[in-house]
């Protein structure tokens, strides 16, 4: 699976997939993560990628131009979208079996959690568009991407650390990304109630003691336990 994520610091990502899962899905040749360098999609000595709004108003605004060249670079820009080619044209494009979405980390998408996930598990390539500032131009929204997604209800300075914490939501689902497979099959977030608390050596920590029941050897009654205290 290929992640794009489009940005103005690409070493932000470097950093945090050169680390830990994400490292070794990479040298496992599981994923592979492609930062681009928005700059260098510019056409001006100063390599600029934002511009004053229309109406007036605080902050800057990221321009459409570089943000199309560098989609383009990619073939990332939706076909129902782009040039005005229709959804026919991509069943005759030869690139049915690849499938791809573009998204822009906003604070006004859709919130991100585990069911989008696991859906986007299924794509072979994902590419995020990490806005600065006061935003991105409107035209971006309209026709260069397939939709907004929010990582909280909050704002960030920049969609870089959103890409990321979907990155590795959605790696670990991957197949052999992750050592234990069966971790999987008890997640926080796929679970109907609250993951069970985990306890390990030793078995009394400064007269904080580990339930006795995890100590009994009895996995049907473990097994009950972790369920009761799940609900």
């Amino acid at each position: 699976m290929k992640f794009n994520i489009i940005t103005i610091f690409p070493n932000i990502i470097k950093s945090y997939c050169s680390e830990t899962i994400l490292k070794r899905a990479q040298q496992n040749n599981l994923i592979t993560v492609n930062p681009v360098y928005l700059r260098d999609f510019t056409e001006d000595k100063h390599q600029t990628v934002d511009d004053t709004p229309y109406g007036g108003g605080a902050g800057m605004v990221m321009k459409p131009e570089p943000l199309y060249k560098a989609l383009k670079s990619l073939d990332a820009i939706p076909f129902r979208k782009a040039d005005g080619l229709s959804k026919v044209k991509k069943i005759f494009s030869g690139d049915v079996k690849k499938k791809k979405r573009t998204i822009l980390l906003s604070p006004r998408g859709r919130q991100f959690d585990q069911r989008i996930a696991e859906e986007w598990s299924k794509y072979s390539e994902l590419t995020f568009v990490c806005g600065r500032y006061e935003g991105v131009d409107q035209r971006v929204v309209d026709h260069m991407i397939d939709e907004e997604v929010s990582v909280g209800p909050y704002v960030l300075a920049g969609g870089e650390l959103g890409a990321l914490i979907i990155i590795e939501a959605v790696s670990r689902l991957i197949p052999g990304v992750l050592g234990n497979e069966e971790s999987l099959k008890e997640e926080t977030h796929t679970l109907e109630g609250v993951e069970y608390p985990q306890y390990t050596k030793p078995a009394d920590f400064k007269g904080w003691k580990v339930p006795d029941v995890l100590l009994s050897g009895d996995h049907k009654r473990i097994a009950e336990w972790r369920r009761e205290i799940s609900r």
